[in-house]
C-alpha cells in the first residue's frame, strides 16, 4: 500500500508528519510527503485561521480527484477543533485530531471517529527525517497562554515539555546527517524541567552540538540577560530571534490577553541588540483585531518602526468560534486589507534596509537549487542566491549582498 501524508500549517505539524512517515515505513508501507496518487492519505490539518481550516477541508476534495477510491485519515488541529466537518466526507475513514498521531500505524484498518484524549504529558514521537541540511527538533507541545484570538490551547492541549535527555539524544542523532537544527514547539518559551522554566538550560545542553542551532519562535518575556549570555557563549547559535508581538498597541495587547506592553516588548528588542547587534529580529502581527481603531493601528505602526524588524509575518485577523475575541466587534474587511497593505510596504522597506546594511562576511548553508541558482540561508536567516557552481548542502562564506527576489545575491568570500 502506498500512503501519502499531506501537511498543512506549522513546523510542529511538519515534524510530526515526518515522525508518522518513519513509523509507517517501519511497518512496511511505502510513503510519500507529496500530494500525488496513493492508496491512502493522511491529512495533517491546521486551524490557526479560518482560511487554514478551509484549506484543510478543500484538501479532502483534492484527494478525491486524485483517487476517488482512496481513503483519508484526518488528523491535526482542524479535526481536533471540529471532527464533524471531516466525518461527513465520503472518502474519510477516520478522524483522530491531534492525539494519537503516534498510533496511526496501528489504526489504519479502523474506521469512524477514533476519539483520543490529548495527553497531559509529552508524547515522545521522534522524527529523524533529514534534508541533508536542516532538520526540525520538537521540544514542547501545547500552550497555557489562552490568547483571546487563539484556538491552539483547545486543540493542542496544555503545555508539556520533552525530557531534556531525549532532546539532546535526538540532536546528537540529527547532527550525523544535518548541518542545522531548528528547535520547534507550540510555546517553546514554556519549556520546563521538573516543572521549572528551563529554556536557558536546554540551550546550554546543546552548546557542543556540531550543528548550527536555530530557535523558531519565542515569547518576549523569556528574553533575559542570563539567556542572552548563554546564547552569546554558544559558537553554534544562529542570531535570529522570532518574537511574537501580534500588536504594538497596548489597548489591543490587553484585549488579546498577551501579558506585556509595547514598552516591555521594545525593551526586549533593545536587549537582544545589546548582545547581538546584527541579529535578525522577526515577528508576527495580527491586523484588524476586533475593535482596532485607526489610532490603535497607528500606535502599532509606530511600535513596528521603533522595533525595526528584519521581517514581519502579517495576518489579517481571523475569527475563531469558541475564542473570547469571537464575541468582539469586527473591523470592516476593506479597512483591514488597507492596513495590511500599509504594513506590507513597511515590511519590504525594513527587509531591504537590513539586507543592504550587511557589511560583514556571513555563513550561508546552501540547501537547494532555484532557477539556476544555489540557494541557502545565512545564520541570521537571509535567503542567499549564489551561482550554480557553488557547493550544495555545504557552508559557504558570503559577502557583498545585493537585493534579489525575496533575499539577496552574494559573492563567495
Amino acid at each position: 500500500m502506498k500512503i501519502a501524508i499531506i501537511t498543512l500549517g506549522c513546523k510542529v505539524n511538519q515534524y510530526e508528519s515526518g515522525a508518522i512517515k518513519e513509523e509507517l515505513i517501519k511497518n512496511g508501507y511505502g510513503v510519500t510527503l507529496n500530494l500525488e496518487p496513493a492508496d491512502l492519505y493522511i491529512l495533517n490539518t491546521c486551524a490557526v485561521t479560518g482560511i487554514a481550516e478551509k484549506k484543510s477541508r478543500a484538501h479532502v476534495a483534492k484527494i478525491a480527484k486524485l483517487n476517488p477510491n482512496a481513503k483519508v485519515i484526518v488528523c491535526g488541529c482542524a479535526s481536533e477543533h471540529n471532527k464533524e466537518q471531516f466525518l461527513k466526507k465520503p472518502n474519510v475513514s477516520a478522524v483522530i485530531g491531534n492525539a494519537g498521531k503516534n498510533k496511526i500505524a496501528q489504526i489504519l484498518n479502523q474506521v469512524g471517529n477514533l476519539s483520543t484524549i490529548i495527553p497531559l504529558d509529552y508524547e515522545d514521537f521522534v522524527c529523524h527525517t533529514t534534508s541533508r541540511t536542516r532538520a526540525y527538533l520538537k521540544i514542547q507541545d501545547g500552550c497555557n497562554n489562552f490568547c483571546s484570538y487563539c484556538l491552539i490551547p483547545y486543540v493542542r492541549g496544555r503545555s508539556r515539555s520533552r525530557d531534556l535527555k531525549s532532546v539532546v539524544a535526538e540532536a546528537t542523532e540529527l547532527s550525523k546527517t544535518n548541518k542545522e537544527i531548528v528547535l520547534t514547539g507550540i510555546d517553546m518559551s514554556d519549556y520546563r524541567i521538573d516543572g521549572k522554566l528551563a529554556f536557558k538550560e536546554l540551550m546550554e545542553a546543546l552548546r557542543d552540538n556540531p550543528c548550527r542551532i536555530r530557535i523558531s519562535s519565542l515569547e518576549c518575556g523569556i528574553v533575559t540577560p542570563e539567556l542572552l549570555e548563554t546564547l552569546k557563549s554558544m559558537p553554534n547559535f544562529c542570531p535570529q530571534f522570532h518574537l511574537s508581538m501580534q500588536s504594538g498597541c497596548n489597548k489591543i495587547l490587553k484585549l488579546m490577553n498577551r501579558h506585556y506592553t509595547k514598552e516591555q516588548f521594545l525593551s526586549k528588542v533593545e536587549l537582544i541588540r545589546k548582545y547581538f547587534p546584527n541579529a535578525a529580529i522577526t515577528t508576527d502581527v495580527i491586523v484588524g483585531f476586533p475593535t482596532e481603531t485607526d489610532e490603535d493601528f497607528a500606535e502599532t505602526f509606530e511600535t513596528i518602526k521603533q522595533a525595526n524588524f528584519y521581517e514581519m509575518h502579517i495576518f489579517p485577523y481571523s475569527k475563531r468560534e469558541g475564542t473570547v475575541a469571537s464575541k468582539f466587534k469586527m473591523v470592516d474587511g476593506v479597512v483591514v486589507n488597507n492596513r495590511v497593505k500599509i504594513l506590507e510596504e513597511l515590511n519590504a522597506q525594513n527587509k531591504a534596509k537590513y539586507i543592504q546594511n550587511q557589511s560583514e562576511v556571513l555563513q550561508c548553508l546552501t540547501e537547494s537549487i532555484e532557477d539556476s541558482y544555489v540557494v541557502g540561508y545565512t545564520e541570521n536567516y537571509i535567503k542567499i542566491y549564489l551561482p550554480k557552481t557553488a557547493p550544495l548542502h555545504e557552508f559557504v562564506n558570503v559577502k557583498n549582498l545585493t537585493l534579489f527576489k525575496d533575499g539577496a545575491k552574494a559573492k563567495i568570500a
